[in-house]
């Protein structure tokens, strides 16, 4: 059975990938279950022009199809940093047994990949948030909801 350090290490060899091929920051990620990796990924934002397209999200995705399942309970998370908030919610959406992380979200500032500016606006009423989110009130949309609460025979997560 491999070592945490060698599955960091292949966390780490997925950032690289994203370095030299240029496809987005210097991110990498693995998903283990039962000491075998089921995905890894790297960050792809530029390359696909996707701002979801982190390093956790992609390896999550991957993991999720490969095992038919949108839960990771018996898995763990392997990442070349900690996850920004995006990837953070899709880690706890996703429910790992546990994450791994190699460097800080303080390191990842000093190299331009601050987050603490969302991690500040999560902690403000909406009005005072940096970009302007308006309520709109809709009975059809309420209606959804009341029909989603009584449906019998939806999955819940």
């Amino acid at each position: 059975m491999h070592n945490h350090s060698y599955f960091m290490d292949l966390a780490i060899q997925e950032a690289q990938k994203a370095l030299d091929s240029n496809t987005g920051g210097p991110f990498g990620a693995i998903v283990v279950k039962d000491g075998i990796v089921i995905a890894s990924s790297h960050n792809q934002v530029t390359s696909t022009n996707d701002p979801t397209a982190h390093a956790e999200v992609n390896a999550i995705r991957e993991a999720c199809q490969k095992l038919g399942k949108f839960q990771l309970d018996d898995c763990m998370i392997y990442t070349s940093c900690e996850p920004c908030p995006m990837c953070l919610g899709a880690i706890y959406w996703a429910r790992p047994k546990k994450v791994f992380y190699a460097l800080s979200r303080i390191d990842a500032a000093e190299i331009g990949f601050d987050d603490q500016f969302i991690y500040n606006e999560i902690n403000k009423d909406l009005s005072d948030r940096e970009i302007e989110f308006e309520e709109l009130k809709s009975d059809s949309a309420n209606s959804v909801f009341q029909n989603w609460k009584l449906k019998t025979d939806k999955i819940n997560y």
